[in-house]
């Protein structure tokens, strides 16, 4: 078996890797001064702007998104965005918005890419391509369990030629962006359906009456403030035109799975690379920290430590690319076991390692000082987005012992 990258993906890769050593890394410090600079601002940073420039000259622009239905798009097979995305991860801050290709921007696109017409494709996917405007996604509710999506809260319901929104939902990653213009929002049109055709998604403007952004939430004590936060949002008699319905009415379960399962692959890929930046500050702490009458590395745990994250992160890897090469050949269906797979396994032994390299920094590894903590709260966020570990695990264990699925179950698989 060939494990070789094709010619494109290693000239793509080896792009991104220069600027996210030459250009991104250095930029750290930077955005972390002009974030302290500005409390209160969730705007986009200059040093974003000017990081978003410089990858457009570089070609490594919307390369999460393969050309669409609608011809936008110019983007990377998920099999060779997957080393980039990786890249990518080593700055979670700054290398994802820098390239275009940050959550929640990039599920919303492809939802827009696969299911907008062309109307909604100008209005919306275009400037989002471009980076003009923000989104957010608009699908966890605080009053119902999120792990069972056909119990969402969310009314929206058809009054001659427009649809009344009316519902809460939270952590609406971007959403304090005053950029973010568009909110996804799943909701309920039909409540007495089918429990998976329940479900409709509608396109709403963040400036229409109605839309109350109620605070911003955080992750762990992590504002997310440099990509425009977290909020709760209330819907009250919120109204859009009829036009703005994503897909038909009744599909909207059906386009969140869609939309989940590229979004899990591309938070396995960068985690990937969290744990790769983790383990060269690792490696580096145990070099020169001395304690006991010589450096950390000598110390077993240490070493045992460093051994089993080489370990899983290689074979994690293999996974996911596994994982993408099925969605680019028999599509995100037929791959949903081992998307299943990477969404429980990449996200615990990142989250694993980032727990160990704290450790090894001792209290350093608890401060702002060094990136270990916000990525580790990351990862942790990252077991119960797009779905929890223990819906994965269930669905994946059942998909094992070949058992049918209740026509009336509603989980998020």
């Amino acid at each position: 078996m060939d494990f070789r990258p094709d010619e494109m993906t290693r000239a793509f890769v080896d792009e991104a890797q220069n600027f996210i050593d030459k250009h991104v890394l250095p930029a750290e410090p930077v955005l972390a001064a002009q974030v302290e600079a500005t409390p209160g601002d969730w705007t986009v940073r200059p040093v974003v702007r000017e990081l978003q420039a410089a990858a457009r000259e570089r070609g490594l622009w919307n390369l999460f998104l393969p050309p669409g239905p609608h011809g936008l798009g110019g983007g990377l097979s998920n099999l060779r965005y997957a080393p980039v995305a990786e890249l990518t991860g080593r700055s979670p801050r700054l290398a994802p918005a820098a390239m275009n290709c940050a959550a929640p921007d990039t599920g919303n696109m492809e939802l827009l890419a696969h299911f907008g017409t062309p109307e909604q494709c100008e209005t919306w996917l275009e400037p989002l391509l471009d980076a003009r405007i923000r989104s957010a996604f608009c699908m966890t509710e605080p009053g119902t369990a999120s792990s069972d999506a056909s119990q969402i809260g969310t009314r929206v319901h058809r009054e001659g030629g427009e649809y009344v929104v009316n519902g809460r939902k939270w952590f609406a990653t971007g959403a304090m962006n005053p950029d973010c213009r568009l909110l996804i929002v799943m909701g309920k049109t039909d409540p007495s359906g089918a429990r998976h055709r329940q479900q409709s998604m509608v396109i709403v403007p963040r400036d229409t009456p109605g839309v109350h952004i109620v605070r911003p939430l955080t992750v762990l004590g992590y504002d997310d403030r440099d990509h425009g936060g977290h909020a709760e949002i209330r819907f009250e008699d919120v109204r859009v035109p009829a036009a703005n319905l994503l897909g038909a009415e009744g599909e909207g379960f059906a386009i969140a799975q869609a939309r989940l399962g590229p979004g899990r692959i591309h938070h396995c890929m960068r985690a990937l690379g969290m744990a790769e930046r983790a383990l060269d500050l690792f490696r580096d702490r145990a070099n020169e920290r001395v304690a006991f009458g010589g450096p950390l590395a000598r110390q077993g745990v240490v070493r045992t430590w460093a051994a089993e994250a080489r370990v899983e992160v290689e074979a994690l890897r293999l996974l996911v690319l596994k994982t993408a090469w099925l969605m680019d050949t028999v599509g995100n269906r037929e791959a949903r076991r081992e998307i299943q797979a990477i969404k429980i396994a990449v996200p615990r032994a990142v989250e694993r390692i980032l727990d160990r390299a704290v450790q090894l920094f001792g209290a350093a590894g608890l401060s702002g000082d060094h990136p270990l903590a916000e990525m580790l709260a990351a990862s942790r966020a990252m077991r119960l987005a797009d779905g929890p570990d223990e819906v994965h695990l269930a669905a994946l264990g059942k998909a094992e012992l070949r058992l049918p699925t209740p026509a009336s179950e509603g989980v998020v698989q």
